[in-house]
């Protein structure tokens, strides 16, 4: 086993900047709002497992039930899509009866905004770069970062304020939109191909 600590911090900051954690907050500050209190463990422990089970399977998960990388990226930016929508027309279109902290911890947290299609095929990206201890090095690293933004998000929220929120809310709905139409532009030209 041989750590690098270069392609660790490299994996690291690729990870950060697709999982956006800094970006989520007013999904998060949001989502605290609708079900009261989020399991901010239990959510970084879930997304940190899906992305490490992922990173040993997924390319073999998704061609035993016959998915094609790309096809999961379009499902996923499809999901992230929606959910831009409810931040940028300050709608609701994810309704669930039994709305609580641990399905929400689980569902959209952990999947797919941490552990989401964007996430998951840079994983199978950077295992095509980089030693598979490096990349669970920086996934781990990646899950510390989520925990500490979890349980920090409503000391964020008194800082920021609720106008600061709404505006922060408008512009990463924006940014989250741009996000799920690259992904699917992308991935649907590789499908089309």
């Amino acid at each position: 086993m041989q750590l690098n600590f270069k392609d660790i911090f490299t994996a690291f900051m690729i990870l950060f900047a697709v999982i956006d954690i800094i970006g989520n907050i007013p999904i998060i500050i949001d989502l605290r709002k609708k079900v009261g209190h989020i399991q901010s463990g239990k959510a970084s422990i879930i997304a940190g497992v899906i992305m490490i089970i992922f990173l040993f399977v997924g390319k073999s998960l998704l061609s035993l039930i016959g998915i094609d990388v790309n096809s999961f990226a379009v499902a996923g930016a499809f999901v992230i899509f929606f959910i831009a929508l409810e931040m940028v027309l300050g709608i609701t279109l994810y309704k669930d009866d039994e709305s609580s902290s641990v399905t929400a911890s689980v569902f959209p947290l952990a999947f797919p905004l941490m552990a989401g299609p964007g996430t998951l095929t840079t994983l199978l990206s950077l295992r095509a770069e980089f030693a598979i201890e490096n990349i669970i090095v920086a996934v781990i690293s990646n899950v510390v970062v989520i925990y500490i933004v979890l349980k920090t998000s409503s000391k964020i929220e008194r800082i920021i304020g609720t106008n600061g929120i709404n505006i922060i809310r408008k512009i990463f709905g924006v940014i989250l939109l741009a996000i799920a139409v690259k992904l699917f532009a992308h991935n649907i030209k590789a499908l089309l191909a």
